[in-house]
């Protein structure tokens, strides 16, 4: 399970995500449906700024195994990130 904890002035909650969540997600976002509308979304912006760059297929195949891998790392601390008004998160398997 990976822990995202969120600690502004006001508010501090955490976010259980399951590692299953985190099969669907990468599931969605490597369909060619989304990777194909995502072209299609950024197509405008890219034009406007006169870049041609187009987003990178994800490969589902290639993902599945390094998040199986992290399970094998509980308790690492991936993100920890403080801004200058305060806010902090932390991403830790």
């Amino acid at each position: 399970m990976m822990y995202v904890k969120v600690k502004t002035k006001d508010v501090r909650f955490t976010i259980p995500v399951p590692y299953i969540m985190l099969n669907i997600v990468i599931s969605i976002l490597s369909s060619k449906f989304v990777q194909q509308h995502a072209n299609k979304w950024t197509k405008a912006h890219f034009e406007r700024k006169k870049m041609d760059f187009p987003l990178p297929l994800i490969d589902k195949e290639m993902l599945k195994p390094i998040v199986k891998e992290l399970k094998n790392y509980k308790g690492i601390v991936l993100v920890d990130v403080k801004a200058n008004d305060g806010t902090e998160v932390k991403v830790r398997l």
